[in-house]
């Protein structure tokens, strides 16, 4: 048997792990373990990051006005509202079920807040309360359907789809449609908002430093339980190179209008919704019921309890979309919701990396499948061409984005990484 400790050529006493520890921290070595990774199956934000500077990089060679700050500006406000429902889509892919609803749900907090807040002359805040305690109480309806009933979700958010549509049309009535106060604080916030030069680089520092917390915390924990880690070097080197991106983006958007309000509300709720699915006992459980429900029962999770808080999130966060996109729009109408809100909300948690298959997803996909989308969009919009192109172009990249996470799959479980 050969021992890893052994004497060096001046006497002195070395070890052999250390000296691996210290070559797995090269750059070459961190090179090799990303492609080890991308080989596997984990290919994380790999494929829609791609898949955008292929977007940015054709559109701004036919129109250089895609990239301007303004138009970047406008993309981020568009971002904010179905941003917030594919933030719920994530939670409910994340245990392998579906809402077919999301789009109805946000239409009905829409005309909801109108009627209320407009025909009934209630305090806003308090119209918007109602809205997404209503929009909890639908979660809470598909999920004793589904629990204690065995209801298929597809079916019973199909139904509901159909339901709160035909609700949003009653409340709206012959008028179809309510304008909401210009100038109001919810539509300023939805149109108007962005945030200060000095506050926007702030909280871009911020960024970079809770990169910088997260990695060091992480590997105090592996280097705890006998683990090769991250040396602090290379730490400093991404939180530094993380600080030069976000600083940059700031800078350019705050040429123009600056960045929205409403988009650092989207982000806000991705950073909470990253933590818990990340950091906490539910979103773990969140993994292990979406990975192998009877497995995740076994392990003495409470699976029904998982499912509830899952479509109790995605409803409540479809509600708070619908909100948004009010307030974006100065309107509640009975268009609002309708149309590919449900197609965008599902396809940008899909494009971002969250998995049909459940288990397998994160609060950023929301984020990442969203710009993507709406990249496509903005686009196609500045190049004057037809909403029938987008419609392609947008399933085109969710079959790909489909077909890439099944591949994926197919890949970890030949490693065994799934």
């Amino acid at each position: 048997m050969i021992d890893d400790t052994q004497q060096a050529p001046t006497g002195r006493l070395f070890d052999r792990s250390d000296e691996r520890v210290k070559h797995a921290d090269t750059l070459g070595s961190a090179i090799g373990a990303f492609v080890d990774r991308v080989r596997s199956g984990d290919l994380g934000s790999l494929p829609v990051v791609v898949g955008l500077v292929v977007i940015c990089t054709v559109f701004e060679s036919l129109n250089p006005v895609f990239l301007a700050p303004n138009n970047l500006v406008n993309l981020l406000f568009d971002c904010s509202t179905v941003g917030v429902i594919a933030l719920g889509i994530v939670c409910i892919l994340m245990v392998g079920e579906i809402d077919l609803s999301v789009g109805s749900v946000s239409g009905f907090a829409s005309a909801l807040v109108g009627v209320l807040w407009v025909g009934q002359d209630w305090p806003v805040a308090v119209a918007i309360a109602t809205a997404l305690v209503l929009g909890a109480a639908i979660g809470a309806l598909y999920a004793f359907l589904f629990n204690r009933l065995g209801m298929p979700s597809f079916v019973s958010t199909l139904a509901g789809l159909l339901g709160w549509l035909g609700l949003q049309l009653y409340l709206l009535g012959s008028s179809g449609s309510i304008n909401l106060p210009y100038g109001s604080p919810l539509v300023n916030f939805g149109q108007m908002l962005v945030m200060p030069p000095i506050v926007s680089h702030v909280l871009a520092a911020v960024a970079s430093l809770i990169v910088f917390v997260t990695g060091f915390r992480t590997a105090a924990r592996r280097r705890a339980a006998g683990l090769s880690a991250s040396s602090l070097g290379r730490m400093v080197l991404k939180a530094l190179l993380v600080t030069i991106v976000l600083e940059f983006v700031v800078y350019y958007l705050n040429l123009g209008r600056g960045i929205p309000w409403m988009f650092g509300l989207f982000v806000g709720l991705c950073v909470v919704m990253n933590y818990a699915l990340t950091r906490t006992k539910w979103g773990r459980s969140m993994s292990a019921v979406g990975g192998n429900r009877e497995a995740a029962r076994r392990a003495g999770i409470n699976v029904r309890r998982v499912y509830a808080t899952a479509f109790v999130l995605c409803a409540t966060l479809a509600a708070a979309g619908g909100i948004l996109a009010a307030a974006r729009l100065a309107s509640s109408s009975q268009q609002a919701g309708t149309g590919d809100v449900n197609l965008n909300a599902i396809a940008a948690a899909v494009i971002g990396g969250t998995s049909l298959f459940g288990g397998r997803g994160s609060a950023y996909s929301a984020l990442l499948g969203v710009i993507v989308i709406q990249s496509i969009a903005s686009g196609l919009t500045l190049l004057d061409l037809s909403s029938s192109l987008r419609y392609m172009i947008t399933g085109a990249v969710l079959a790909i984005a489909v077909i890439v996470d099944s591949l994926a799959r197919r890949s970890r479980l030949s490693h065994g990484r799934a």
